[in-house]
């Protein structure tokens, strides 16, 4: 493994690549006062101390032209005495064919009025004769619907902003008979090798893009850039795109916009593609094309039945529900009622799911019998106690406490049998709690 990361030194001085000897010292006295451990707060220390090395280490190099000339050619590897600058280590561009084809980089595309999502794209071909035509990578991107809009069907439009190709350079970069020269950072080769850290003393390496060269292994003099792209070789493009969900789709889903995604030179654009997200709804759950929801209805509809609307559909409708009991038919609390066909649309079918309607009973209010004769009236209405008295020598009658909470079962016991069924931590027990004795 490579100990060495691949940094940006001029990035870490914040100057350009063309700076003077004068405005990298400048550069690094200021960076070193703004960074000195110091001169921070004790919490910023850690970080001000990792910023201050960096700042050092690239006055170092940048202030030696021998140094600095070792750097611009082949970056941060040239310090690395494990490679000994061209010894017998492994070709690149050989692993990089290997690997991919050559490497995927990203663009700066976007979607307009779709927050969170940015256009990827491919970088250019690599050096060697190994500019083959790929696909760029595409875009991943969660879409969140409703229900109501997974049950019906969805179609909308947004604005997408992606780089295309330049039309004025025709994806050169250059003006007409520019030529390019390669890139000093990356050697040519259009990647990097750069540590990330991984876990605590832990760190891994991984090839990234070049930035200089956007992954193209060449670049070319600033004087002659294509006017229009600066030679990046791509230019900012809006299109409208129409975003299709069809009735009965599921979370997961993906949906593909094929070729939607930034265009690169000497590459197929990758695609956007949707996954869809469905939003908790207030009424009904789903699973598969089946719908759940509570049916909730009053204590008298269900010992005498009702016919009423009892829910609103994703579509709008109401459902109604006739419920005679001439045989004396009870509905009871956590019964289940399905209906069939009132569930989630199929694909590519014209059948649907079914809906499955679980029974909640409201109970009355304390108090709503207003006198004893009403109550004599249920009383007789009701069918008798069918249980048998069993006799006792001795009867007491006990009060009532009518707001009991269970939680207050066992509570303080330790028991894990108690109201919410957990034993008591050590700290708690420490602390008065019931402990564990030596008989």
């Amino acid at each position: 493994m490579n100990d060495v990361e691949e940094v940006d030194l001029y990035e870490v001085l914040g100057i350009s690549n063309s700076a003077s000897k004068s405005e990298i010292k400048k550069a690094y006295h200021k960076a070193a006062l703004a960074h000195h451990p110091d001169k921070v707060a004790e919490d910023d220390r850690a970080e001000a101390e990792v910023r201050f090395k960096a700042a050092k280490q690239a006055y170092e190099i940048l202030n030696d032209d021998d140094k600095r000339h070792l750097y611009d050619t082949h970056g941060m590897s040239a310090f690395d005495p494990s490679n000994g600058m061209g010894g017998g280590g492994p070709d690149m561009d050989d692993i990089f064919a290997q690997m991919f084809g050559g490497m995927g980089g990203m663009g700066g595309g976007g979607f307009g009025g779709m927050p969170g999502m940015g256009g990827m794209g491919g970088m250019g071909g690599m050096p060697g004769g190994r500019n083959v035509p790929r696909k760029g990578r595409s875009v991943e991107q969660d879409y969140e619907v409703s229900l109501e809009e997974l049950y019906k069907g969805k179609t909308t439009k947004f604005s997408n902003t992606k780089n295309v190709i330049c039309t004025t350079c025709k994806g050169s970069g250059g003006k007409q008979g520019a030529k390019s020269q390669s890139c000093g950072m990356c050697g040519g080769r259009g990647a990097k090798a750069v540590l990330r850290q991984v876990g605590p003393g832990l760190v891994a390496q991984e090839t990234v893009p070049c930035g200089p060269c956007q992954g193209s292994g060449q670049v070319i003099p600033e004087k002659q850039r294509c006017k229009r792209c600066k030679g990046k070789k791509v230019v900012e493009s809006k299109n409208v795109l129409e975003l299709y969900i069809p009735r009965g789709a599921r979370e997961g889903e993906r949906i593909t916009l094929a070729g939607e995604a930034d265009q690169l030179p000497d590459q197929e654009p990758g695609d956007i593609v949707f996954t869809l997200k469905e939003a908790e709804h207030d009424v009904f759950e789903r699973a598969g094309a089946d719908l759940r929801a509570e049916l909730k209805i009053s204590l008298v509809e269900a010992l005498t039945g009702f016919n009423r609307v009892v829910l609103t559909h994703l579509d709008g409708r109401g459902i109604q529900l006739n419920v005679q009991q001439p045989n004396g038919k009870v509905l009871r609390p956590g019964q289940v009622l399905k209906i069939e066909g009132e569930g989630m649309p199929m694909k590519r079918s014209d059948t649907k799911g079914d809906l499955y309607l679980v029974v909640e009973i409201d109970f009355p209010e304390d108090g709503w019998l207003k006198n004893d004769a009403a109550l004599k009236q249920l009383k007789d209405a009701l069918p008798a106690p069918d249980h048998e008295e069993k006799k006792h020598e001795e009867v007491e009658e006990v009060e009532i406490d009518f707001d009991a909470d269970m939680e207050d079962f066992g509570a303080g016991s330790g028991d894990p049998r108690a109201g919410g069924g957990d034993w008591e931590d050590d700290e708690e027990a420490g602390e008065g709690g019931p402990q564990c004795a030596t008989q």
